[in-house]
């Protein structure tokens, strides 16, 4: 009876694991491969130190990745004659960036591994974590064990990823689709107190928005003209190499960079919520990492669905 217990007792445990929940394996890959997360935080680490801008874009990456079908990789994937790439898409194309970060992440894990056990998608929602805390920002537990998508949608990416032309009304409906809500809004927008934006996503905002600090816009007029200079960057905050309460702070001065980010405190349902982070950094750290986690389980790939890709670019 005993090899039978023991077949028995094995199933139930495997049929145990096969169920877990996506949403409680933060220790996923303890036992696959404990080398892989610290391998993903030295290169994340080395590459913001090398430029700090790169932070905020590889946070970007894992944003605009989840929003499109969920936290899958898709964004990662490179046009084929199945499917046009999602980098082509308007809130991506000539914006998106780090994927040579992301690559070089990919090929250190599986040497590592000795093996290709780590997703893509897993790759980018840890090296957005890491990226927030190299830039001294907080840490929060990664929900791991995603697997990575097979196909990619253009389309989708252009209908459901956020506007920095957005007003409030529109940022709620927005996020509301991806079972986010006013809470997640406003505290993964303080993304935006690291990183830098182009003068072609904000020109409009500091030309003819009335609900701006007329020095700040004069300010961003300086490098921003009316005609031409349309990768010239300019900071959301002060301190884009920070990840503090600035961004906050701004908004509350009129001196937000997007018309999306002022929209938060313009007389509407969130100010409150802006004036509490722009006080304390506490509060909105918790929140962010609470809203990092709930936008990380958006619709992942599990268990058998999808794959664990070799190379980030392509389609096993």
């Amino acid at each position: 009876m005993a090899p039978r217990f023991n077949f028995l007792l094995h199933a139930f445990l495997c049929l145990a694991l096969a169920t877990t929940s996506f949403s409680s394996s933060p220790n996923f890959y303890d036992n696959l491969c404990p080398q892989a997360l610290p391998a993903i935080k030295r290169i994340v680490e080395a590459a913001v130190h090398r430029e700090p801008r790169m932070g905020a874009s590889l946070l970007r990456l894992h944003f605009h990745d989840c929003f499109v079908n969920g936290c899958d990789g898709s964004l990662l994937l490179d046009s084929t004659s199945a499917f046009e790439t999602e980098k082509n898409a308007r809130g991506n194309f000539n914006s998106v960036r780090g994927f040579e970060v992301v690559d070089q992440i990919k090929a250190e894990v599986d040497r590592v591994c000795g093996r290709p056990v780590v997703s893509c998608a897993d790759i980018l929602a840890v090296a957005a974590r890491d990226s927030v805390l190299a830039l001294g920002g907080p840490r929060w537990k990664v929900r791991l064990g995603r697997r990575d998508s097979t196909t990619a949608s253009r389309a989708l990416a252009d209908s459901v990823l956020p506007s920095a032309s957005m007003d409030l009304p529109a940022l709620i409906s927005n996020f509301k689709n991806q079972g986010l809500n006013t809470r997640d809004l406003v505290a993964l927008s303080g993304g935006h107190t690291i990183g830098l934006s182009q003068c072609v996503i904000f020109r409009n905002r500091i030309y003819n928005a009335t609900n701006i600090d007329p020095a700040f816009a004069k300010e961003r007029r300086a490098t921003c003209p009316r005609t031409g200079g349309n990768t010239n960057l300019a900071p959301f905050d002060p301190t884009p190499a920070r990840f503090d309460t600035a961004y906050f702070k701004n908004l509350v001065k009129e001196r937000g960079l997007l018309t999306s980010d002022q929209a938060l405190f313009s007389g509407g349902s969130t100010d409150k919520l802006v004036e509490t982070y722009s006080k304390n950094l506490d509060a909105f750290w918790v929140n962010f990492g609470k809203s990092m986690i709930k936008m990380g389980n958006i619709k992942p790939l599990t268990r058998n669905q999808g794959q664990i890709r070799v190379n980030c670019k392509k389609v096993n």
